[in-house]
């Protein structure tokens, strides 16, 4: 017995080594490469030796350098219910790995004894039993070593889809605190332009008194007068329903946010978009998609360790004075030990199906992670052409506001000191204006969100 009890644990030792494996990346995922394309060409693609620093690695701070945007993450961080009940989510996986990684350990477990029995109204025999007793199922050494990678996996696992979370919800109060300042920016602008209209209109009744103009151009006028102020109402509204947003990220009430001007110029400062390989290192949505194929490659590992021998140490040992028949006073030492190795024989095919299904899913699982692999590629495609797309767009803007502020400074000087240009001409140029300022000032959002996805894609604020 002394000698079968190490030759049994040697065997299950070397067997176990031969069923558990270690995860590896799949070498077929590597060649996944470029995985996104060139803004500067409509078939050129990024190659992998592209710049080595990557956007999405630049911590968050660096990116969302306002110091208000940066206090309504960190509220959101401390405060978002979602991240919360992620961090539960974590802690509970944790106590699955210490779980896993005590199972190997024996149970210990004292129970006492004790009885008292008479024959024919004689004297009482009083016995008791005072024991440990020990068990030790060790099951096959590959179950234990497989569940405790598992265990381990789905702690990272937690982990990931804690990080996605707070990457969703830091871009997401960028996105909306950016919004704000846009729909404050065009407020402005409006109202602005709604003090200008009513001079306007002024001027257009006092010109109508002269006889300089008709009624059909003063109620044009005021038509467009009554037109732009009722887009205000609609802007504040607007403005309210992205508080509302906001402050739920933040986890509070729905209330102001206090915020600064739109000021998008030098955001972002540096722009990398960094090798394929890094585009994964940072996603979480890719972490999470190949910790699920780990967990379904360590399923294999434990569905085959069901095919080998398990085995179970049990042993008492502790004081009785109960000797069989007799009792013993005072009470003797007592220990027994016992060990029993169990190998399948037959168990109705169950083995080999639950192995075939484990296998099928390690299969389902790695279509699931290639396909992550390839939407990150287009997402960041997306991403980098919309900001390529909006920063283009803002530049024409720019020079199309431009060209209209100087147009309307030569109508206005045209109108003050010639007949050949008519206050409408003006009015006209004004209205152009207008809407070429309010469309810059939407284009430089979409720059700014832009900005914002491609991050988010490229796996930023996810640390």
């Amino acid at each position: 017995m002394k000698r079968l009890l190490p030759i049994l644990g040697c065997g299950l030792l070397l067997v176990g080594c031969n069923v558990v494996k270690d995860y590896e990346r799949p070498e077929a995922f590597e060649k996944i490469q470029p995985l996104y394309r060139d803004t500067t060409s409509l078939d050129q693609l990024i190659s992998a030796e592209a710049d080595t620093i990557n956007f999405g690695a630049v911590p968050w701070r660096e990116v969302f350098t306002e110091p208000q945007l940066q206090t309504l993450i960190d509220q959101a961080i401390a405060n978002n219910l979602d991240l919360k009940k992620s961090e539960i989510t974590i802690r509970q996986a944790e106590e699955g790995l210490r779980i896993a990684r005590l199972e190997w350990l024996p149970t210990v477990a004292f129970a006492p004894q004790g009885g008292i029995s008479s024959f024919d109204f004689g004297k009482a025999s009083k016995t008791y039993t005072l024991p440990l007793a020990v068990n030790w199922d060790l099951g096959s050494w590959g179950s234990i070593r497989g569940n405790r990678r598992l265990s381990e996996t789905n702690l990272l696992l937690t982990k990931a889809a804690h990080q996605a979370t707070q990457s969703t919800i830091i871009c997401g109060v960028a996105n909306l605190y950016y919004t704000l300042q846009m729909l404050d920016a065009q407020l402005a602008t409006t109202r602005s332009t709604i003090a200008l209209w009513k001079r306007n209109v002024e001027v257009m009744e006092a010109m109508r008194e002269g006889g300089m103009t008709n009624d059909a151009a003063v109620t044009q006028s005021k038509a467009n007068l009554v037109e732009l102020q009722a887009s205000e109402p609609k802007l504040l509204g607007s403005i309210r329903e992205v508080e509302n947003s906001l402050c739920l990220l933040l986890g509070q009430p729905s209330q102001t946010i206090e915020r600064g001007a739109f000021n998008p110029e030098n955001f972002p400062a540096s722009l990398k978009t960094g090798v394929p390989v890094q585009l994964l290192a940072q996603r979480p949505d890719v972490r999470i998609a190949e910790l699920t194929m780990t967990s379904k490659f360590y399923g294999i590992n434990i569905a085959r360790s069901k095919f080998y021998p398990s085995l179970n140490i049990t042993g008492t040992a502790g004081w009785t004075n109960s000797a069989g028949v007799m009792v013993i006073n005072p009470a003797k030492f007592f220990a027994q030990a016992a060990a029993s190795l169990t190998q399948p024989l037959f168990a109705q095919g169950k083995l080999k199906a639950n192995l075939r299904v484990s296998q099928m899913d390690y299969e389902a699982a790695q279509l699931d992670f290639q396909n992550t692999i390839l939407k990150a590629g287009q997402e960041v495609s997306n991403a980098l052409n919309s900001y390529h797309v909006a920063e283009q767009q803002q530049a024409h803007r720019e020079q199309e506001v431009q060209l209209l502020t100087d147009a309307l400074e030569k109508t206005q000087f045209l109108f003050q000191h010639t007949n050949n240009t008519s206050y409408l001409s003006v009015l006209t140029a004004q209205q152009s204006l207008l809407s070429a300022q309010l469309s810059l000032i939407n284009d430089k959002y979409a720059k700014v969100q832009a900005a914002i996805n491609l991050y988010q894609a490229l796996g930023g604020a996810s640390f």
